[in-house]
């Protein structure tokens, strides 16, 4: 065959997915030895000329952002962000000073910046007597280590708007004295200035709460409470509590009986955020002001939860704040599942940041979106008092049928040093909402292969409420003898997924990509 008969050009049919236009036909040589054989970066003129791709061209095209998973639409603030506060979800950090366990761990400023980094908005003080008449922030009554209040104040001031420049709010947890009380208010407003929230924005009492867009910078929630009490129980010392329940050694006891005093000047700062105990349902929406917020424990947001398919009752987190927060008895830092509370429209659903594993996938997944600025507004459905929704029951307007084929995967990291380590790889693809949609499903593993192996199996999924659903891929290597092995995941909001083929990069157990490793996959949805 001569040279001619070899170069002959020939054209490839955009696949599903591909955007269409001039470009949708994509020119390669048949003999694609030539490419092969091209160093990176070779530029072919007659492609060029013509605005076409070569082979190589178009595989990169189909590992880059064009071709990712993930909407690029979404990956900007894309919703309407002139909302009252509550009607978000906002990313909430709990214990966010421990860089481990809340027993013997060490405090440390980084956790702060690590959190705003990740996207954070809601982060926790938990204020001590110090010495030299400094506030100290640790884990009281443990061995964890102590910085100085005043120090992460500053950190607050360098880091909290480097990645977002919504607003971030201050969970202040008061065991201070009055003289030390007033020492943190000095620092907040020296190291701060203008970006502390010292008064509603109009100087009236607040009838909703303002939007992310027009709020300060800085939004202290709570001034001060009973000694070892949490900012879930009260703020100004006098109010009951709800059912006791064990307690770490640093949030005390629910029935502890001495209040302690709180200065006027720390009492001022929780201007839109006073914490209140929640009573009921009723009381809630009979007497709770936009400025007060009730928080729970996962236990007690549970209990809630199945007894009347509301966290604090849903209608009351369409207009006030709702927080929830770990058990206190979790000793290494474990966190709980976040989607169950999401799904009763908690707005502060507060993680330990430190702690990896599926609930901080699940968190980061969330708020991967809308230019990952820690707000995400939450679906209508959840905004208004009118809508009838049960998290529990969850049967939206009508199921969406999800067809998603597993192709293969590139490039998959070996779990160790070892020459002889291969991965024996298989593919989950799980989906957190409602109880009606929740479900895992997987591929076969493959045998040896870590490299480029093919699956090219179909998984289906019905769900009935997209609005609230997290899509988790999750590669792991297959053992006979003991536990899988994890080897990669990305995690995202369902309404964000792009139909089509698509690439998925993933990312190792604390969030650190793990390029090149790549799924390829086909979606296809549709209403049934």
């Amino acid at each position: 065959m001569s040279n001619k008969g070899k170069e002959k050009a020939g054209v490839v049919k955009c696949p599903v997915g591909l955007p269409r236009g001039a470009g949708w036909l994509i020119p390669f040589r048949w003999h694609s030895s030539r490419v092969r054989q091209s160093p990176p970066g070779t530029v072919f003129p007659a492609a060029k000329q013509h605005n076409r791709m070569m082979l190589d061209g178009f595989m990169m095209y189909l590992l880059s952002a064009a071709g990712d998973i993930l909407n690029r639409e979404h990956t900007n603030v894309y919703q309407d962000m002139s909302q009252p506060l509550c009607h978000y979800f906002i990313s909430t950090s709990h214990n966010t000073y421990l860089t481990d366990n809340q027993i013997g761990g060490t405090s440390s400023t980084e956790a702060y910046i690590r959190a705003f980094m990740e996207g954070c908005r809601c982060v926790e003080l938990d204020c001590w007597e110090g010495s030299n008449g400094e506030p100290v922030i640790y884990h009281g009554h443990t061995l964890t280590s102590k910085i100085l209040f005043r120090d992460v104040i500053e950190i607050i001031r360098d880091y909290a708007f480097k990645h977002s420049s919504y607003p971030v709010i201050l969970s202040l947890e008061n065991h201070c004295g009055l003289e030390q009380q007033v020492t943190m208010v000095r620092h907040m407003k020296a190291i701060l200035g203008d970006m502390l929230l010292t008064q509603t924005l109009d100087g009236q009492v607040p009838k909703e709460l303002p939007s992310p867009e027009v709020s300060p910078p800085v939004i202290p929630m709570g001034g001060g409470g009973i000694p070892g009490q949490h900012s879930k129980g009260l703020l100004w010392g006098d109010a009951q509590r709800g059912d006791p329940e064990p307690q770490a050694p640093s949030h005390g006891h629910p029935w502890v009986k001495d209040a302690a005093q709180i200065c006027q000047e720390l009492s001022d700062l929780a201007v839109y955020c006073q914490a209140v105990p929640f009573q009921s349902l009723e009381q809630a929406l009979g007497s709770q002001q936009a400025c007060q917020m009730s928080s729970f424990s996962e236990r007690k947001a549970r209990k809630l939860l199945k007894e009347s398919g509301k966290v604090g009752g849903r209608a009351d987190t369409t207009g006030f704040f709702s927080r929830i927060y770990p058990l206190g008895l979790k000793m290494n830092s474990s966190n709980y599942n976040p989607q169950e509370m999401w799904n009763a429209g908690c707005q502060l659903v507060a993680l330990n940041f430190q702690t990896p594993g599926c609930e901080m996938d699940l968190n980061h997944g969330r708020f991967l979106v809308n230019g990952r600025c820690g707000y995400v507004l939450k679906p209508s459905f959840l905004r208004s008092l009118q809508a009838s929704f049960d998290p529990e029951s969850g049967r939206g307007a009508g199921p969406r049928a999800t067809l998603l084929q597993v192709i293969t995967a590139q490039q998959l990291p070996k779990l160790n040093s070892k020459k002889s380590s291969i991965v024996d790889p298989f593919v989950r693809v799980e989906i957190h909402g409602v109880r009606a949609d929740s479900v895992s499903k997987q591929t076969e593993y493959k045998l040896n292969n870590g490299f480029n192996p093919r699956w090219e199996e179909t998984l289906s999924f019905q769900l009935w409420v997209p609005e609230l659903a997290l899509v988790r891929f999750v590669v792991e290597d297959y053992d006979t003898t003991s536990c899988n092995d994890f080897v990669g995941q990305f995690t995202l909001p369902f309404t964000s997924l792009r139909e089509g083929y698509r690439h998925i990069h993933l990312l190792s157990r604390d969030g650190a990509s793990l390029a090149p490793a790549t799924l390829f996959v086909h979606i296809k949805s549709k209403e049934m």
